[in-house]
């Protein structure tokens, strides 16, 4: 099976991701900056969320040879990021998590014989 939605889900979501845990050390750096408490824990945090985006877009690529594998890694991208970074990192959870739990969950086509 060619598991089509599972990876196109899980890239735009690694990569949203990558953009979205940016933002998070942007807030961190200019707190940083003005001289903020916390601000270092929200720039390791943003790289955490940057890890694990990077997780998701590796799940995603696997998850057309090993669905499950692949799928579990995406599941656990959505998670960790989204514990990482919060609400910023929304959008690619949902996507990360969705193509995630397809990849698990989602059973292969039988062939028919005829």
């Amino acid at each position: 099976m060619k598991r089509t939605a599972e990876f196109v889900l899980g890239l735009i979501g690694g990569i949203f991701g990558i953009l979205c845990a940016f933002i998070a050390l942007f807030i961190g750096g200019l707190g940083s900056a003005l001289e903020a408490d916390g601000a270092n824990t929200v720039i390791s945090l943003g790289w955490g969320a940057v890890g694990l985006s990077i997780l998701g877009i590796v799940g995603s690529v696997m998850v057309r040879s090993k669905a499950k594998a692949g799928g579990i890694m995406m599941t656990v991208a959505a998670i960790g990021g989204f514990i990482c970074i919060s609400l910023i990192y929304l959008l690619p959870g949902v996507l990360l998590l969705i193509g995630g739990l397809m990849g698990i969950f989602r059973k292969d086509k039988a062939a028919v014989s005829a």
